[in-house]
């Protein structure tokens, strides 16, 4: 996926803008299991996926609970670190061997302070991260876990091809067992 197609769907820049946040991106290549973000660390990288699919995650109980599926066109970011300079409470983990792009917060700061379309792109950008979030929440609060798989399979089937089903069961916060029989039940 190009990076001017991920920048332009968060919001639409001119030409100009456009080509001077491009030219602050550089390409990057991890391996399948890399940890990119790590919680407790104040994270200074905002990551496009070009191609791959991660997984955001924090632990709880000694488990790691999976709240968040990223894939190609999405961002990957600490958002704790982004908004409040603070150490971040998530893993993110490639689950496959991801190219991204890369994009130092620093610098994104000092384009918000020279260009008000790039500064108006990183205000939508964060607009859609905090709606994002909000859905994620009260899917998690208010559906049953039949609804978020139904939900899941229908916004996203392709994640039920590429990601484990240890992983999809703690995103919808059940164990193995009972995502076997929900599974069972949509068929």
């Amino acid at each position: 996926m190009k990076i001017q197609y991920i920048l332009n769907h968060i919001y639409s820049l001119p030409e100009a803008s456009l080509a001077k946040l491009i030219a602050c991106i550089s390409e990057v290549s991890f391996p399948r299991k890399h940890l990119l973000l790590k919680a407790d660390t104040i994270e200074r990288k905002i990551y496009f996926i070009k191609k791959g699919i991660v997984r955001a995650y924090a632990y709880q109980n000694d488990s790691e609970i999976t709240f968040w599926f990223g894939k190609e066109g999405e961002t990957i970011i600490s958002m704790k670190s982004y908004v409040m300079n603070q150490a971040g409470y998530e893993n993110i983990e490639l689950i496959e061997a991801c190219e991204l792009y890369e994009l130092q917060i620093d610098k994104l700061q000092e384009l918000y302070n020279q260009d008000i379309q790039i500064a108006n792109w990183g205000r939508k950008f964060a607009e859609k991260e905090l709606i994002k979030t909000e859905e994620r929440l009260i899917a998690r609060q208010f559906s049953t876990a039949a609804e978020r798989y139904t939900s899941l399979l229908k916004n996203h089937p392709d994640l039920l091809q590429r990601v484990s089903l240890g992983y999809i069961s703690s995103y919808l916060g059940i164990t193995q067992v009972s995502l076997s029989r929900i599974r069972a039940d949509v068929k």
